[in-house]
């Protein structure tokens, strides 16, 4: 039997409480204290048990203590207080950075992301990505820059982990109930859902709209778990990575293309977009389809519209994690798409290749994204230089340093992370500035006016909660596997609130080598064992549902864990999440991460951990290669950047040097007590790291820079190009149509270079040469001088590029070009020269891929 219509019945709240509504509808309170209080100043049991959820906090209290809280005089002076607060943050319009011209209440930039972390009350992250990404969000809202999110509504989210009894991961998928979520579907005119479609092999798919208030910043989600689609088509927002291949193309479809008609349908405008990892490329088809149709451009001169106002962020440092479809998948859905557009299947599968002539290669998304973005970039500088390893095949004539991909090293919302005993610290001696400007260093460098013995207390205070929580944890994962009792009351006394504790939570991906630290399980035991100078270990983190070979690590660690020896220092906690996450970043004393580098594209939970006061152990990699000093001052790292051709023989080195670096510096260092039992070396790393990382690996200097390196030359390329009838993108197009045809024509002779037989250092050297430009106009073209040391093979060690001036028409297309190089230091020193594409609208003349090099 089933019933006639359904209902959502929500508790009446008393006129004096309405306003909690308002709070619980905005995630701000997931990052503002004063805010998330009024709820769990209620009843913190609940709060606890709906997962800090504010809206089902809400629905299930009950009525009769809602009419009594209502005539709490304290309570309800406290929530007007919050909703001051609230009000007074929103209100605010001030933005460090103008986008002049920019149309009232539209949105600059919009945000493209496969996933989101903003809170545990919307589950639909799985890691770094996600919760990259909503920092992000929660930043800009801060700096009030014109963003939108959007992303996918998942149903189940990423998947729960849990154990057996042998220690193996299992999945499990809860069903979320959005209605009880602190989101809202956008309603249309006349108060409906509002809706729009995709077509799929020619079917339409039914999309419905969340709104997710982040601050400032609104996210919109698409949902297409709707009754108007089928079984199939409702399940492409069932899960977060899940399903097959076709799905996670059907998944990416309603990403890219999804998500520009959701932003017509709104009604939003954005003139930027930025594609967060390679799943959101289809965005970039989907403008240039919309300037096609809807403006009347050519395909080229859509193109460069859009790549000229796109930015794509890569965070994948390895060819295997980047989605790459078979060009037969995607006939059905993109032959008749690339039609509209007036190209061949096969011209269009070249937008997605690294080779356009190769039929067998596959569609890549991270080279569509490269493609259609004049602004790439890589999330740590050690990332950037990978990324332009790795993709150096789009760009084949181009040495490495010249591929078109810079860095951006990501950063972390410091209001979020921070533990709130450490925030009320910060806010007595650093002032609100660290949470308004969190990138200023004069803010951070009041650091040092923290007593050293209050920010050890504080410090000590947050690895007791942690253990606790813990125990708690424990015990409960025991009782789900039925565990004996004996078990279950050992776990309530697991670890030492005292002593030296180590945390170690990630995803259990190989390449993040989690199985580092066991290859010397006896060393290990020795170590933990020691009762004068104890050392504990918490480990957390989820292998991906189809890698074996992460779970094999992770059953591993558990066995080794439950060992009789082992069991009192060594935990792993199962469900790791964004609230194990806060105990883990905030209550250890040392962050361990063993990556083999150069595969960690970023590692942003050591910056977490960093803001917390907690010191780094770690492979110079990602974050970490930029922010380590081999001093030692602000932390550890395992190594000292060597490149290894055997992986068997770096594991042991490097299981080596930990070991070494724990027993020799960490351990000693963190029981080295002066009077009070104060550790003041451990603590002068602490206010090292905090006075010269904080200012750095924070989101606000990350949003600053892509706002200044992307966003704000993206807009103004945006409104050049698109004014007078978009007569800047049409005369850009047909520029490069014409220099295309012209290109293979170029010619370089007659080079000449003067300088005296000993050549000294700074000592200038100039070169001439002639430069045949077939037709083209000086203007057109970019003459340089590229130069640098040079090793006994005749290789560049080193460049860097002079650009030449036209001093003279020879005629017949010949022109004299003269520049000038100054070595600047002592040993060999070659030079050479070529010719770039230049345009006053082409930001980078190397994005076109186009370059003549003299013979």
């Amino acid at each position: 039997m089933q019933p006639l219509r359904v209902y959502s019945v929500v508790p009446r709240l008393p006129k004096q409480l309405e306003k909690l509504w308002d709070l619980a509808y905005n995630f701000l309170f997931v990052w503002n204290n004063d805010i998330s209080s009024i709820f769990s100043s209620i009843d913190q049991n609940l709060w606890r048990d709906c997962q800090q959820n504010p809206v089902a906090f809400l629905n299930n209290m009950p009525q009769k203590q809602l009419e009594e809280l209502a005539t709490d005089v304290f309570f309800t002076q406290r929530l007007n207080e919050a909703v001051r607060i609230q009000s007074n943050y929103l209100a605010r319009v001030s933005c460090p950075y103008k986008f002049e011209g920019a149309k009232q209440g539209q949105p600059v930039v919009a945000y493209f992301s496969l996933e989101y972390g903003i809170g545990l009350s919307l589950p639909i992250y799985s890691g770094g990505l996600g919760i990259l990404a909503g920092d992000h969000l929660k930043a800009s809202s801060d700096l009030n820059i014109p963003l939108v999110g959007i992303g996918l509504c998942y149903q189940h989210g990423y998947f729960r982990q849990y154990m057996t009894q042998d220690g193996w991961q299992q999945e499990r998928y809860p069903s979320h109930d959005f209605e009880e979520m602190p989101i809202k579907p956008v309603k249309n005119a006349k108060g409906e859902d509002l809706k729009f479609t995709v077509k799929l092999k020619g079917e339409p798919l039914y999309v419905k709209i969340w709104k997710v208030a982040t601050g400032r910043v609104t996210l919109y989600l698409l949902d297409t778990n709707i009754s108007e689609n089928t079984t199939q088509f409702k399940a492409i927002t069932a899960r977060l990575y899940g399903g097959d291949l076709e799905m996670r193309l059907w998944q990416e479809i309603l990403l890219g293309v999804g998500g520009v008609k959701a932003l017509a349908a709104l009604g939003l405008e954005p003139s930027v977009i930025h594609m967060n990892e390679g799943h959101s490329a289809f965005a970039g088809l989907e403008r240039i389809r919309v300037f096609m149709t809807d403006h009347g451009l050519s395909f080229e001169a859509a193109m460069e519209m859009v790549a000229s106002s796109s930015i794509f962020t890569t965070h994948t440092p390895v060819p295997a994690g980047n989605d790459r479809f078979p060009a037969e998948l995607m006939r059905p859905y993109f032959e008749p798409y690339a039609q509209t557009m007036g190209l061949a299947y096969k011209v269009f599968l070249a937008l997605g290749r690294e080779d356009p002539r190769d039929d067998n290669e596959l569609f890549c998304m991270t080279v569509l994204a490269l493609k259609l973005s004049r602004f790439n970039n890589g999330v740590s500088k050690l990332h950037g230089r990978v990324s332009r390893n790795m993709w150096q095949k789009v760009w084949p004539q181009y040495p490495v340093e010249d591929v078109p991909i810079g860095a951006i090293t990501n950063g972390v919302h410091m209001p979020t992370w921070v533990a709130n005993d450490i925030s009320l610290l910060f806010d007595r001696y650093l002032g609100p500035n660290w949470r308004e400007d969190p990138d200023g260093v004069r803010t951070w460098r009041q650091v040092d006016n923290i007593p050293d013995a209050e920010l050890w207390r504080t410090h000590e205070r947050l690895r007791e909660r942690l253990v606790d929580f813990v125990r708690k944890r424990l015990r409960k994962q025991l009782l789900n596997v039925g565990a004996r009792r004996k078990e279950i009351e050992l776990a309530e006394e697991v670890l030492d609130p005292r002593a030296l504790t180590i945390g170690f939570a990630r995803r259990f991906a190989t390449y993040k080598r989690a199985g580092l630290l066991l290859r010397d399980k006896e060393r290990l035991i020795k170590l933990i064992s020691d009762t004068r100078h104890p050392v504990q270990f918490i480990f957390a983190g989820k292998a991906h549902p189809q890698d074996n070979e992460g779970k094999k690590l992770i059953q591993d660690l558990i066995q080794l864990c439950r060992r009789e020896e082992c069991r009192m220092s060594m935990v792993f906690l199962e469900d790791y999440d964004m609230k194990m996450a806060n105990y883990l970043v905030q209550g250890c004393d040392i962050w361990l991460n063993t990556p083999r580098r150069p595969l960690e594209a970023c590692g942003t939970s050591g910056m977490k951990a960093m803001a917390n006061g907690v010191l780094q152990f770690s492979t110079p990699d990602g974050w970490w290669d930029e922010a380590y000093l081999s001093d030692n001052s602000l932390g550890w790292a395992i190594g000292r950047r060597e490149d290894y051709n055997d992986l068997e023989y770096q594991d042991f080195v490097e299981s080596q040097t930990l070991y070494k670096v724990l027993e020799n510096d960490i351990i000693p260092d963190f029981y080295d007590r002066g009077h009070g039992s104060l550790p003041r070396s451990w603590v002068a790393k602490i206010k090292a790291a905090l006075c010269k990382l904080g200012p750095e690996f924070n989101a606000n200097r990350m949003v600053e820079d892509y706002t200044e390196k992307a966003y704000l030359p993206a807009f103004n390329n945006y409104k050049t190009m698109s004014k007078e009838d978009f007569k800047g993108a049409k005369e850009l197009a047909a520029w490069r149509v014409e220099l295309m045809t012209q290109w293979s024509s170029l010619k370089i002779r007659n080079i000449i270079s003067e300088a005296h037989t000993d050549i000294y250092v700074q000592e200038p050297i100039i070169v001439s040469a002639e430069v045949f430009l077939n037709g083209l106009k000086t203007e057109d073209v970019q003459v340089e001088i590229y130069a640098g040391p040079v090793s006994q093979d005749r290789a560049f060690l080193g460049r860097k590029t002079i650009i030449m001036t036209p001093e003279e028409d020879l005629g017949a297309g010949w022109h004299l070009y003269q520049g000038e190089v100054l070595p600047n230091e002592a040993g060999r020193f070659g030079y050479t020269v070529r010719i770039l594409p230049h345009h006053e609208l082409l930001l980078d003349p190397h994005s076109l891929g186009l370059i003549h090099w003299a013979q």
